[in-house]
């Protein structure tokens, strides 16, 4: 029982239940706002009052298109929010980090010492290993 809850309680599983409950949350908000303000706005540009209840039959079957229109709305204004919300912060700040920091293509690494040598080199200063027998 120790190591489940060490397992539980680990920082990991408790952030990405938390990511989940308020993923869940969100998407609830998002599906309200769609049935109730968005597809009845859109209903009433299009001279149908409510939106959700647009449906047509073929033969014996009733195609519910106004509850696929909304569940796909859903979706899109979810993706957009992830989108501008976390992917692009997660990207500015990546690009910040990493900032600045360039590679140097005249560097490379001793495989042995992984000391930094110029590419040219064919010994590493630091260990004196030969560097053409390791296959850089």
């Amino acid at each position: 029982m120790d190591g489940f809850k060490k397992f539980i309680l680990r920082g990991n599983v408790v952030d990405l239940a938390v990511g989940i409950v308020v993923g869940a949350a969100f998407n609830s908000v998002v599906q309200e706002f769609v049935k109730g303000i968005f597809t009845p706005a859109l209903g009433i540009l299009g001279g149908i009052p409510d939106f959700s209840h647009l449906a047509f039959k073929i033969g014996k079957s009733t195609i519910l298109l106004g509850q696929f229109l909304n569940a796909l709305i859903s979706f899109l204004i979810v993706a957009t929010s992830i989108y501008f919300f976390v992917i692009v912060p997660m990207n500015k700040l990546k690009d910040l980090s990493t900032k600045g920091k360039s590679v140097d293509p005249t560097m490379k690494s001793c495989p042995f010492c992984y000391s930094e040598v110029p590419i040219k080199a064919t010994r590493c200063p630091q260990c004196t290993s030969k560097l053409d027998e390791a296959k850089n």
